[in-house]
């Protein structure tokens, strides 16, 4: 559950800041990218772990809303509901710390009771709010299994052990994420092209470097066709080189679960059979609908909106 204060900067250590609004909204990275799937177009089944208490009813009764499975969706009476704290400034950035509460409860026996949402899925999404050796195990059971899988590596606390980058399809960290995982510098889109080529070449098959108002910078490792960019996405060795992609212009409000809805978004898209750089043009779209738009899942857009 997000609780989300506006205040008009980010407060400094010790100090204490007037925000001048509040909301308490469904979210989690886990939770968020399901609901984009889910109204990007997707069937979408959630595996997860709420608490036994009125955040755990709210979050299961908004996914059942959005039409998700949470057949695989235990209750923890021993934990509470995972909780996020986030200021959103008046530049429309956000800080955010999780406290984990039910989501710790995830276990790699908990998903193995629950191996049949994985095997009925196209795609298998994975996120670093569960602990890292359920992570790793869904991972494997889906590679096991023939699935696509996306990591999104968030929150990223370094770099990951070299036994889970094969077991990836996408690799989707922010230029955060991706500046802890390489231990390279990354303040431009030619430093996230330098991070993607590392990534890829330490066993990440597909690499995408979400890049905020700037984008996304994608390494595509079959080397897929650039989209707009008219090479091919390789180099003269024949190696792929990332393509960066910009991010529509748009007056941003919030930009708190756009790296879901970009994740969920490229998820529907890659389950319904669309080619990576169709899905990821589509995803920055989607992307750039929910930064004009406060909160989290309030904030994700439908089909229709990308219609219109």
């Amino acid at each position: 559950m997000d609780l989300v204060a506006r205040a008009p900067r980010q407060p400094h250590p010790g100090e204490t800041l007037a925000g001048s609004a509040f909301a308490q909204v469904a979210g989690g990275k886990g939770g968020n990218q399901a609901v984009a799937a889910a109204r990007l177009g997707a069937r979408v089944a959630m595996v997860g772990c709420v608490g036994a208490d009125a955040n755990g009813e709210l979050l299961r009764a908004g996914l059942l809303a959005e039409g998700i499975d949470c057949g695989a969706l235990d209750t923890a009476p021993e934990a509470p509901s995972g909780v996020a704290l986030i200021i959103v400034d008046d530049a429309s950035q956000n800080t955010i710390v999780i406290v984990a509460g039910s989501n710790s409860k995830v276990t790699p026996a908990s998903l193995a009771r629950h191996e049949a949402a994985l095997a009925s899925a196209d795609v298998v999404v994975c996120q670093l709010e569960t602990p890292p050796e359920t992570v790793r195990a869904a991972l494997a059971t889906a590679r096991r299994l023939g699935k696509t899988t996306i990591l999104n590596p968030a929150p990223a606390t370094g770099p990951l052990p070299a036994d889970w980058l094969p077991l990836i399809d996408y690799l989707v960290p922010n230029e955060l994420e991706a500046a802890m995982l390489t231990g390279l510098p990354l303040a431009t889109p030619e430093d996230a092209s330098r991070a993607a080529q590392a990534l890829h070449r330490a066993g990440a098959r597909n690499v995408l470097v979400t890049l905020g108002a700037q984008g996304v910078c994608a390494l595509l490792g079959d080397g897929e066709s650039a989209g707009s960019v008219t090479s091919d996405a390789s180099d003269a060795s024949g190696a792929p080189t990332p393509v960066h992609w910009p991010a529509p212009k748009v007056a941003a409000l919030d930009t708190t679960a756009a790296g879901d809805t970009f994740i969920g978004a490229l998820a529907a898209r890659l389950a319904a059979g669309e080619a990576p750089a169709q899905a990821i043009q589509f995803a920055l779209r989607a992307a750039s609908i929910s930064v004009t738009r406060t909160g989290a899942q309030p904030s994700i857009p439908t089909l229709k909106d990308m219609e219109r």
